[in-house]
């Protein structure tokens, strides 16, 4: 295999997975929770490509709509628990000492449980939506960016300029902002990759139980669920699109993650 050909392959994938989110329902017009119980089950055909569900509604309108939610409900996970977790594991590493112990202390409870069954709980808590299981796996994967971030600002600021630039009198912000932030981030970017790939298999296990997005919303997981049962009956595409969809998302997360480490030199690791 050519070198880089993870991140080559990863880009690629995305790049079809973000033009069926943004452009795919533009040029197909077709209403994905509109139903017509006189076309349920059609197998794909010119008028419905991907066929149609058990309450006749277009899947190929519904999958893309499923993957506009499932990327966008993926990127601000990863952003909303990356801002906090990071800034949590900075103020750990910056104070040290008290804030250091609370701080990480707390965020062990968090690891204490699974991050699905955290989510799942807090999902519970707040009543079964997208929106709750969004915020029930970004709890969890705060406690990830904050350790890693905490580690990398550590041992940044133990190197030699970092300790000279501190004698010289520099404040604490000017350091993290000029030195930590920007030589954590290689690091925190390939844990980002990785987290948005486990956040998406996450939210779709979440909708798949009831728990995430509800049926007949578009969403990957709540589309296998509904169509489950029409299986042993032989709808089989029903299920099938949103199942590659979810496949393709991840493995292209997972390959991004591998090559951007192997491109930044393979010295940055994810938790």
């Amino acid at each position: 295999m050519p070198r880089g050909w993870e991140t080559k392959t990863a880009l690629f994938l995305f790049l079809i997975l973000f033009l069926t989110a943004a452009a795919g329902p533009l040029l197909w017009k077709s209403d994905p929770l509109k139903t017509d119980l006189t076309n349920r089950l059609l197998i794909p055909n010119r008028a419905h490509p991907l066929g149609t569900d058990s309450s006749g509604r277009d899947l190929l309108a519904r999958f893309m709509y499923g993957t506009r939610i499932s990327l966008a409900s993926g990127l601000l996970v990863v952003l909303g628990s990356g801002i906090i977790g990071m800034s949590l594991g900075m103020l750990a590493a910056r104070f040290r000492g008290p804030v250091d112990t609370i701080i990480m202390r707390l965020l062990d409870i968090l690891l204490a449980f699974p991050q699905l069954v955290l989510a799942m709980a807090i999902t519970i808590c707040f009543g079964p939506s997208l929106a709750s299981a969004c915020m029930g796996i970004a709890f969890g994967c705060i406690p990830v960016y904050a350790r890693l971030m905490r580690s990398e600002a550590l041992q940044i600021q133990n190197r030699l300029f970092v300790r000279s630039a501190r004698l010289l009198g520099f404040h604490s912000f000017y350091i993290f902002t000029r030195h930590v932030i920007p030589l954590s981030a290689p690091t925190m970017l390939v844990q980002s990759a990785a987290v948005f790939g486990s956040t998406i298999i996450s939210l779709s296990a979440l909708g798949f139980v009831g728990l995430g997005a509800q049926i007949p919303q578009p969403e990957w997981g709540a589309m296998i669920a509904e169509g489950m049962s029409f299986i042993v009956s032989g709808g089989w595409w029903i299920v099938l699109w949103p199942g590659l969809g979810l496949f393709f998302a991840v493995a292209a997360a997972n390959l991004l993650a591998d090559g951007l480490s192997l491109r930044l030199g393979g010295e940055y690791r994810v938790s």
